[in-house]
Formats: C-alpha cells, structure tokens, sequence
C-alpha cells in the first residue's frame, strides 16, 4: 500500500489547489523542525514537502491520482502493481527546507511572532499564529517568555533571518516600482497582449545569499483603456534578506499617433481645408482606426476652430468595449499666403461687409 499524500496533508481527494496550498502551510508550520522538537519532526516534515511536491503539480498529482505511489515512482505496468499505467520514476530529491523558503517567498512566516497586524493569508488555525493575535496575554505578558523553553525555545533567533527576530521585524516592503507600457492608439482600439521583461533579485533557498534572475511580466491591454491605467503585479521586484519585495507597476501611456490625438475615449482627426473650401463647402475624407475611410460633406461656412462629431467611430468605452466614442473633425482653414489685385477687388464685390 503506497503512501496517501492526501492523508499527509490532512485533506481529502479533490482538494482545489488553494486547499492543497493550505494545508502544506498549516502542517509545514507545525511539524517544521526549527519550532518542533519532538522525535520524528524532521521525518515527517520531508514527508509533507514530498506530498505536497506531488499534490502541486498537475501532471504528478495526476498519475497519482489514477496510479497512486507505486505509478508514481516506477513501472506502473510492472512494479507500479500492474495497473497499466505509463513509467514515471519520480523521486523525491527536493530539500524540504528549500522548499518552505520558497513557499514563503523568502519571508519567515514566524514574522507573525513580532507583528501586531497579521500580514498576508495568516490562517487563525495554523498552531503558530496565536502569539501574533494576543495570544501573548494568556502567558503571563513577556513575563511568560520563560515558559516557551519548552515549547522548542521559541526565543531564539530564526534561522530564516540571521540577526535574530528584531531583524524579522524590521522589514518593509520597498516602495512601487514604475515603468511606462507604450501602447499605440491601434491597440487600445483592438486590445493586445505585451510581454514585458524586468531584471531582479531573488533570494536563494538559504535565504541569505541573493541571485539575478529575469522573468517576463504578461500584460492583457483590454479594449479602450485610458492613459493612466495602472497595471500591478504585486512583490514583483527586488527581494533581499532585509525587506519585502515591491510591487512592479505598469502605467498605460499613448504613444503619439501621426494622425490623431486622443481626448478620453474620443479621437481627434485634424481636417485642414482651404478658404474656398471654408467659404463655399467641402468633403473631408477622414480615415479610421481599423483602415476605412468615411466621407463627410459640409455645405455650411466652415470658421477657424469649427468642430464636427462623427458619433461611434472613436475609441471603446473602457468599462463597455461594445460602445464606442466619437471622432472629432477639428477644422483648421489654411488662408493664401497673398492675393493680386484683381482676386483683392472681386473678393470686395462679392464678400459682405
């Protein structure tokens, strides 16, 4: 009979991923060997590292699932107990502590023993995080320090934070890191995907030395976005020993177009046109963002600043893609840099006063 990762975790078959996540907390926290020193701790903590080794991975948790361990680690057609699965060898070789740091994100979740406020997805059933809820009181104050000898000498510093728990309790997160994401008017009018690339620093398994390493930020531009959209991916940044990686944010900034200027979710096409043009009528052929062309006639005097409104040919609505804003004709008349004498008396007959 093979090994029931579920039962090592304490969950049932069917566990969504957030559940499976949970519970390795949960029971990482309790069995790990820095807090517990009871015989069989470290034993049982590899035991939870390699449950949940397999349970997070899809393509291992699902040849367990149909072959259990014995598919899981050899022939399941042979010595996997003849279930006519495929051979998967696996074997654990993980560190179960590389493993805990990296779940943590580099961060000690035994900060909780120093903080008041109880940060991120802190579970009020995992054994640890009493202390962090008040839980002090029921011991006497600091006056019941003494007490936790027993408890697997809690007041020694982690090993996770060299300097001890004042340094777990002075670490901040570092403030937003902006960048710019260039998008075209086209763009915003279709939507898009952009791969960004940041370069960063991450902390190693031991949680003290530190690695450069790049990684590739998706970015979905949806319909119509505004300039000034902010796009968050949070602790994205540089992470040390010493603080709480920042947030990486994107902020959405038009590119210029060669033909329109962007007002909300309105377009503006500048349509010059000559005095004759101005004084006796025109047609302006104004292009489109998705390649037409849209003809518009105009009988009437066209002034200096004169503004015509071509109803849902703009931008999409950000908060309702399906609608569309305008586009803006902005007239500008170009005048005749001199006139003749002639043209000069004509003009006088003809034009009022």
């Amino acid at each position: 009979m093979g090994k029931d990762y579920y039962k090592v975790l304490g969950i049932s078959r069917g566990a969504s991923e957030d559940e499976i996540k949970k519970a390795y907390r949960k029971q990482a926290l309790r069995f790990h060997p820095d807090k517990n020193k009871s015989a069989g701790a470290e034993d049982k903590f590899k035991e939870i590292a390699e449950a949940y080794d397999v349970l997070s991975d899809a393509k291992k948790k699902d040849i367990y699932d149909r072959f259990g361990e014995e598919g899981l680690k050899g022939s399941a057609d042979g010595g996997g107990g003849g279930h006519g699965g495929p051979s998967y060898n696996y074997t654990f070789q993980g560190d179960p502590h590389a493993i805990f740091t990296e779940f943590f994100g580099g961060r000690s979740p035994f900060d909780h023993f120093f903080s008041q406020n109880g940060e991120d997805d802190m579970d009020i059933h995992d054994p640890f995080t009493a202390f962090s809820m008040g839980g002090m009181g029921g011991m006497g104050g600091m006056g019941g320090m003494g007490g936790m000898q027993g408890m697997g000498g809690f007041h020694r510093p982690f090993k996770s934070h060299p300097g001890g728990p004042h340094r777990a309790r002075q670490r901040k997160k570092d403030p937003p890191v902006v960048h710019e994401l260039k998008v075209s008017l086209e763009e915003v009018y279709s939507g898009c995907t952009k791969k960004m690339k940041i370069s960063r620093k991450r902390l190693n398994p031991d949680g003290c030395t530190m690695r450069s390493e790049d990684k590739i930020l998706t970015v979905d531009i949806k319909r119509g976005w505004k300039e000034g959209t902010k796009i968050t991916f949070p602790r994205e940044g540089d992470e040390t020993p010493s603080n709480i990686p920042a947030d990486v944010v994107f902020v959405v900034k038009d590119k210029p177009h060669p033909l329109f200027r962007r007002e909300g979710s309105d377009i503006v096409y500048p349509a010059k046109i000559s005095l004759r043009e101005a004084l006796c009528g025109c047609t302006v052929n104004a292009p489109t963002l998705d390649g037409r062309t849209i003809t518009v006639a105009s009988a009437d005097v066209v002034k200096p600043g004169t503004k015509k409104r071509i109803a849902g040919e703009g931008l999409p609505l950000s908060k309702c893609p399906e609608k569309r804003g305008d586009m803006i004709l902005d007239f500008s008349v170009k005048f005749p840099d001199k006139l003749g004498q002639s043209t000069r008396d004509a003009l006088k007959q003809i034009l009022p006063p």
